[in-house]
């Protein structure tokens, strides 16, 4: 298997060609140049040193995110223009267990953290579990965007001692002296940034795995609005619903979806010790709504509907995000939901939010009859 590989997630720009297990090329920079300056010639430069013909890759690995916008966007349009120019498949590989791949084999837990700004850094766990004489990466905590405090808190429940690296280390240097109470290391120049040679070696397994897609089914994992949509989010206002609302609902119900819920079912709703319902407001106007049912530390979310005229705006996505706090809030530790298989927008949307694919019940729905996928944020 041979797979070209990128990374341009950072400040730093890389690429690879990795075959089977063999690295044979690599070419890293971080310098004061653009992505878009560097990341196509330096993989010209590497096609001319070892004759590589592209038609005879087997796909392309990027990292695709979090990261840089623009970074992450430059690396994705290479990825998508070397896929459809060569009809071969993209392994689309989290930075965060690109850059905790740095790091194989180690028995200390991995904390990569890439500074996010607005305080913030992008962030995961991982371990490396031996097996069959290899080690697997195991996805402790999830890729995502939180303040240092947070995983700092983490890491310190799960009390083990921990290696970080990544570009928010220096950032975020003074607060891990200050907050961390167990053992920790930070990992030295030669794996401390993104390396393609990581982004290969891991897309090559996740290749093995099917985890593929096509480039016109890539897209980057940004895990962060851009500061545009932050600015529109604003403008968002998220509140209980009321009894004055439900007509509202069910009538966006209704022009949504072929089996709507009735304007009783949300007022019940409302009433109920075990449900938490919201609505969104755009200037004064409510465009949207969604709610669950708690049971034993876990919410059901049974509805999520957006006004079809403001779609694309990162509405339900925004309710959504304040449902789940308001369940943590509660004590919950687990979310579930369905969805129809067909509905490739809504299953992004909650695949960003942190939900994961669990099953499928055969015909759970009507008007047409399809599948639901089951999904769970754990």
């Amino acid at each position: 298997m041979k797979l070209i590989a990128l990374d341009s997630s950072g400040l730093v720009a890389s690429v690879a060609v990795v075959e089977d297990e063999i690295l044979l090329a690599e070419y890293t920079i971080q310098y004061k140049k653009t992505h878009s300056q560097t990341l196509l010639p330096m993989l010209d430069e590497i096609r001319k040193m070892i004759d590589l013909d592209f038609h005879e890759i087997d796909g392309i690995a990027v990292a695709a995110g979090p990261g840089s916008f623009t970074g992450l966007r430059i690396g994705s349009a290479t990825a998508k223009g070397l896929a459809f120019a060569t009809g071969k498949p993209i392994v689309a590989v989290p930075t965060l267990e690109g850059l905790a791949y740095n790091l194989y084999g180690t028995d200390k837990l991995v904390c990569p953290i890439m500074d996010a700004r607005r305080n913030q850094v992008y962030t995961g766990v991982y371990a490396f579990l031996p097996k069959e004489g290899t080690y697997c990466l195991e996805i402790i905590k999830g890729q995502c965007a939180v303040a240092f405090a947070e995983i700092a808190q983490a890491l310190n429940v799960l009390g083990r001692e921990v290696i970080f690296l990544g570009d928010g280390v220096p950032v975020f240097k003074e607060s891990m002296k200050a907050l961390m109470q167990v053992p920790y290391t930070v990992s030295p120049a030669h794996m401390n940034r993104q390396r393609a040679a990581s982004i290969g070696a891991l897309g090559c397994l996740y290749y093995a795995q099917g985890r593929v897609e096509s480039g016109e089914e890539h897209a980057p994992e940004y895990l962060r609005l851009s500061q545009a949509e932050r600015e529109r989010q604003e403008q968002i206002h998220i509140r209980k619903m009321k009894s004055a609302d439900v007509e509202r609902i069910s009538q966006l119900e209704e022009e949504t979806f072929s089996m709507p819920w009735s304007r009783d079912s949300f007022l019940e709703m409302i009433t109920r010790k075990d449900a938490r319902y919201y609505v969104a407001e755009i200037g004064g106007k409510v465009v949207g709504g969604c709610g669950m049912l708690i049971a034993v530390g876990e919410g059901n979310i049974t509805n999520v509907v957006v006004d079809k005229e403001e779609r694309n705006k990162g509405i339900g996505y925004k309710m959504l995000q304040y449902l789940i706090e308001d369940g943590y809030r509660d004590g919950l530790t687990a979310f579930t939901l369905e969805v129809r298989v067909s509905n490739d927008a809504a299953i992004h949307v909650y695949e960003k939010l942190g939900f994961r694919s669990e099953g499928i019940r055969p015909n759970f729905y009507e008007k047409p009859i399809e599948d639901a996928m089951i999904m769970w944020k754990r």
